[in-house]
């Protein structure tokens, strides 16, 4: 197993960063008159996913890592219901919008991996 040595290492934040970067291209694209309501929301929550999973690392502590990862998966799902809207509202297009609520799917169920772990650790060091 390879050891992790910073937030960069982990797959998830890497696959967080590019779902922030596919997220920002979706949202440039979206009409000037979105740009700041459902443009600026969608950038918002997508770039917290990865800033939380990095912030979290950074505090040196398992509970309040897990807190940040947690409002990790709190974003993602801010950003799949986002996408949700403007799918609907014929913003954003039915085959990038499920490529969007896939990969953050993805991510959410790798945080959720990541956390029990942690918290497997954490009650082990007790």
């Amino acid at each position: 197993m390879t050891k992790i040595s910073s937030f960069r290492d982990l797959l998830v934040w890497q696959k967080a960063i590019d779902l922030a970067v596919t997220t920002y291209r979706v949202a440039q694209g979206l009409p000037n008159r979105e740009q700041w309501s459902l443009g600026h929301q969608l950038r918002k929550s997508s770039l917290s996913i990865p800033s939380n999973i990095a912030e979290g690392w950074a505090r040196h502590s398992t509970p309040t890592y897990v807190h940040h990862l947690r409002t990790s998966q709190g974003s993602g799902a801010e950003l799949e219901t986002q996408v949700e809207v403007g799918k609907r509202v014929d913003l954003i297009e039915v085959r990038t919008a499920e490529m969007l609520i896939r990969d953050s799917q993805e991510i959410g169920r790798m945080l959720n991996g990541l956390i029990a772990s942690l918290e497997r650790t954490s009650s082990k060091d007790a």
